[in-house]
């Protein structure tokens, strides 16, 4: 039986073209970019043409440096641990994990961490985040994709508002959910921004971490001065190679993609039974994510029954796939029995509208089944 594929927020498969032009890596390129010998240098340029082309599809590399770490998290972490480091860090309610947890972690280490309210959709209540900022304000970090819910916050107009109450507040943003997916340029005012490869067709074990020039950036990663001295470690030349390919095949159809994602979407929005589906997501969101609540059933089974009938979907972020709730989904103002039956369908530019077809089909007829057991 072949198996439809919908959980593409949580990894994507690897672009096979992207793969082939940089498997000359793992033979005849292998070498240590950091060596002194001819064969390392032609590596290390290898690494570098990358750099700079995946720098290019969102910045402008007169403003802005790009550092290749080992995924988003990696870079979250590194961003949030250079940023916050004195009086409060300001974020939201609707982060990833990798940006939730380490600003507990911050918290343990004395720095007063704010959260800022979410809309019913994910978006962050800009009000909310600029009533947090003040003068002992070191960071600002703000999601520019709900992972879960596809919302997009304007992280360009929000990073002007920080800056223009208060100029020394650095701001961060996780863009894993947006690079490549949707339009946008970096702007003076964001000092960080968190990429990843696995959620564009790049393979798994490399993320980037763009910093304007300037910005206070520090090592997480101690070790052998890879990276100009900010990510000890042996560089994964293969992944960054496959990310900087994977990377222009994305961004060359981007705007073709979303609009044929926006059309697939939209017959998931027509096709799931409306007594049973209700949508989370905003009309205006991210169009590769759409997260519906089945209120009254539970995901985890309906998951599990559509896994068997050839379907693969998400309950919300992998990264947090232990907890019955997600805190995202109730920070939204939605009550447990809600949050309880929601499933995330996330597309990619592969998915057919056959296969959604299909997958509205057998989602249909599962959750029905499962209602009519619950009865």
């Amino acid at each position: 039986m072949a198996m439809i594929y919908l959980d593409n927020a949580a990894t994507t498969p690897p672009n096979a073209a992207a793969v082939e032009e940089a498997l000359r890596l793992l033979g005849e390129e292998f070498h240590n970019p950091s060596a002194l010998y001819r064969a390392s240098f032609a590596a290390h340029k290898r690494m570098e043409e990358a750099r700079r082309a995946i720098l290019s599809c969102i910045a402008d590399p007169a403003k802005f440096a790009l550092e290749f770490t080992s995924c988003g998290s990696e870079s979250d972490n590194q961003a949030l641990f250079s940023g916050a480091r004195r009086g409060n860090f300001v974020t939201t309610q609707g982060e990833h994990a990798a940006v939730q947890r380490t600003a507990e972690e911050l918290s343990r280490r004395g720095v007063e961490v704010r959260f800022a309210k979410l809309d019913r959709f994910g978006r962050v209540d800009a009000e909310d985040l600029l009533r947090l900022v003040d003068e002992r304000t070191s960071l600002v970090s703000v999601i520019h994709v709900n992972n879960e819910t596809g919302a997009v916050n304007d992280v360009a107009s929000l990073a002007t508002a920080v800056k223009r109450k208060f100029p020394r507040a650095l701001f961060h943003s996780d863009g894993v959910q947006a690079f490549g997916k949707i339009a946008f340029r970096l702007t003076n005012d964001i000092d960080f921004y968190t990429v990843s490869a696995h959620k564009i067709g790049g393979v798994r074990g490399v993320g980037g971490l763009f910093y304007r020039k300037g910005a206070p950036l520090h090592p997480l990663i101690f070790g052998g001065g890879q990276e100009s001295g900010l990510r000890g470690g042996t560089e994964n030349t293969f992944a960054i190679a496959q990310f900087a390919a994977a990377a222009g095949r994305k961004f060359a159809s981007l705007a073709a993609d979303a609009e044929r994602a926006a059309r697939l979407r939209g017959l998931f929005l027509e096709g799931l039974d409306a007594d049973i589906f209700s949508a989370l997501s905003p009309q205006d969101g991210s169009p590769y994510i759409l997260s519906v609540s089945a209120r009254g059933l539970r995901a985890e089974v309906l998951l599990h029954m559509l896994d068997d009938n050839g379907v693969m979907v998400g309950t919300g972020s992998a990264c947090s796939s232990k907890n019955r709730y997600s805190r995202v989904i109730l920070a939204c103002g939605l009550d447990e029995r809600t949050a309880d039956g929601v499933l995330r369908l996330s597309l990619s530019s592969e998915t057919t509208e056959e296969e959604c077809r299909c997958a509205i089909e057998i989602i249909n007829r599962c959750a029905r089944e499962l209602r009519e057991r619950m009865r």
